[in-house]
This record gives structure tokens, sequence and C-alpha cells, in this order.
């Protein structure tokens, strides 16, 4: 008999948002995986190295490495290159040579990704959809990457277009309320009331908000109220609206 709590799979992974800004993140291979794994880590704002005799390197990486937005150790891997590594990311065609890399990466204990390998990951790269802040991931555990491509292009399609817009300025405003109430007794008032905005407002709404708005609608928060965006207008200075407002 079903409870009234989710009921538990197993089998997945736990999909995180890894914060890896200013990690030192190291990239063996230079072809198109590496590419790829090379532009989500770079979109992370970690710090890049690149291992990879420079004939094994394909067009795009390349490009990175003539931009300087990676480093680049033109040679093949070393045990020695682990030193002070936050995470590793193999792209090689050589099972052997991946699978020492991940020993060594498992003793040391530095999270790895070996390529085409499910087995010897520590995580998964994602499907992933981008818009702005807005990040949308979908995995398959490893059993489908293709597939996986499929249905996050099918998502992304039923997005409305202004959706990373929308995002962006609720961002914006949640730093100003922190600013506002920033006592952390505050914290499920805070929560409770952002959750109204982004209920109450269509994602339109959200997108025209200009900084103006947000000062007068953070009015609101003190009585935990949500005015429509008319009404937070009606109120600001060139305003004239003097009548109740209907929360």
């Amino acid at each position: 008999m079903k409870g009234p709590y989710p009921e538990i799979q197993g089998g997945g992974s736990l999909i995180l948002a890894w914060q890896i800004r200013n990690k030192k993140i190291l990239v063996v291979g230079g072809g198109e995986v590496a590419a790829g794994r090379i532009v989500n880590v770079l979109n992370a704002d970690a710090n890049v190295t690149v291992i990879s005799p420079r004939a094994g390197l394909n067009d795009e990486v390349a490009h990175r490495i003539e931009q300087k937005q990676v480093a680049f150790v033109d040679r093949k891997f070393e045990p020695s290159d682990l030193d002070g590594v936050d995470m590793v990311l193999t792209a090689v065609d050589d099972p052997e040579a991946s699978s020492q890399i991940y020993k060594l990466c498992h003793e040391k204990r530095i999270p790895a990704n070996i390529a085409d390998v499910p087995p010897e990951c520590d995580f998964y790269f994602g499907s992933v959809h981008r818009d702005g802040p807005l990040q949308i991931m979908v995995s398959t555990n490893g059993n489908g990457p293709k597939l996986a491509n499929i249905v996050r292009r099918q998502i992304a399609a039923s997005l409305p277009h202004n959706i990373g817009a929308a995002v962006q300025r609720v961002g914006i405003l949640r730093r100003k309320l922190r600013k506002v109430a920033p006592a952390q007794e505050e914290g499920p008032k805070r929560m409770q009331w952002m959750s109204k905005v982004c209920e109450q407002w269509t994602l339109d709404d959200l997108c025209d908000m200009t900084e103006e708005d947000m000062e007068t609608l953070l009015g609101f928060y003190r009585p935990g109220t949500v005015p429509s965006l008319e009404q937070v207008r009606l109120q600001e200075p060139d305003g004239a609206y003097d009548g109740p407002f209907l929360i």
C-alpha cells in the first residue's frame, strides 16, 4: 500500500549544481568529447588545464588554448599531473590509460569522469539547456546520452522564450530582499514572500520589472502582501492611485 511520502525508486544519481568556480579542473584529451567537457566547466568559471599531445587537438580545443581560456600541456598524461587538482575529466581513446587515471584519482580521492565508461565515473554529464541563469539538465544515468539530448531539446522547445530573463530579474529582487530583511530568522518569510511573487506575477511581468518597481514592491514585504505589477506602478512617485489594493 502506497504511503503519503515519495516512493523510493533507487538506481538514480544525486543531481546537484556543483559549484566549481576557481577550482582546478584537469581535462585529459583534446578531441570532440573533451571540447564539450571544457565548455561545461568554463561556463562554471573553473580554472582548466588541458593535457594532450598537440596533434590530438580538434579545432575547438585549439581555439580555447589560443584564446588562453585554458592552460595547455603538450604531452600525454603523467601521474604527477594530479597534484593539486580538484576534478579530473578524461576523454581519450585508450580504455587502459583511462582506467589507470581513474584508479589514481580514486586513490587520491579526486572526483573523476571517464568518458564513455559509466562504471568508472563519480558523476555524469547530462544534456543541459542554458538560458541565462537558468540551467536544466536531463540525465539517463549513463544509459542513453543521445536520448537525453532528445528529451532536453523537447523540454527546451516547450519553455517560454523569456523565461531566462524572468529568472534573472527574480534573482535581482531576491538579493535586494536579503538587504531589506537580512536576519536569519527572516528566512522562512523571505522564501514564502518570494514564492508568492513568482506564483502571482506572469513571466512577462517579471521580465518587465524595473529597479524602481522592485524598490516599490519590496515595501510590501513587511505586511506580507504581493500587489500586481500594475498596482506597484500606481504606487510609484509618478502614480496617482489612492484606493485600496485587492491582494
